[in-house]
């Protein structure tokens, strides 16, 4: 089974922020797919669908950013899904907004929620998408602006990124990930 985790903050003061990309992009493909996360475990909202090349979970940790990871580890556990098969959809403020990068292990870069899987996974050799939300302008806490919903402006580029998340998921359920990886970093 291919587990595809959303990260962000539940509750309705954080939706359709930039900390919640990871969710967004969570609801989309549920959308897609026509399915809605209405089952829970281990502190997540989840749904397992049945796609062609086998079964794929979507989850939605309810835990908060940064305990992100005592939902995934336990969940991984218990259906016990390897390592190699979890994608990680989240925010990334090095990345200027709506970019996209793929990669496959790396550090948490200072993001609070993949210290939280790194540190409940034991490894930071797992697969990822990160979506650029850009850096707070000069003088605005980190905090707070992860926080804020994005721009009229930017909100178009942000649409795009999600669905661009999206295709690189269902690319990944049947390539390899280095090929969707070079097929979406730019």
């Amino acid at each position: 089974m291919k587990l595809i985790v959303g990260l962000g903050n539940p509750g309705k003061p954080y939706e359709n922020t930039k900390h919640n990309i990871g969710f967004n992009v969570i609801d989309e493909l549920a959308k897609e797919w026509g399915v809605t996360l209405n089952l829970s475990k281990f502190k997540g909202q989840y749904v397992t669908v049945h796609r062609p090349k086998g079964k794929v979970m979507l989850v939605k940790p309810l835990t908060y950013m940064n305990l992100s990871g005592e939902c995934i580890g336990p969940l991984m556990d218990y259906f016990a899904i390897d390592i190699e098969d979890i994608i990680v959809v989240y925010d990334d403020l090095d990345l200027e907004t709506g970019k996209l990068r793929l990669r496959q292990k790396g550090s948490a870069g200072g993001h609070n929620g993949i210290k939280s899987l790194i540190q409940h996974l034991g490894t930071q050799q797992f697969n990822r998408i990160r979506v650029g939300v850009n850096r707070p302008p000069a003088g605005m806490k980190v905090a707070d602006y992860v926080l804020s919903k994005f721009s009229k402006e930017e909100q178009p580029i942000v649409d795009e990124a999600v669905e661009k998340s999206v295709k690189a998921l269902q690319d990944a359920l049947s390539q390899p990930f280095i090929e969707v990886m070079n097929k979406y970093n730019g």
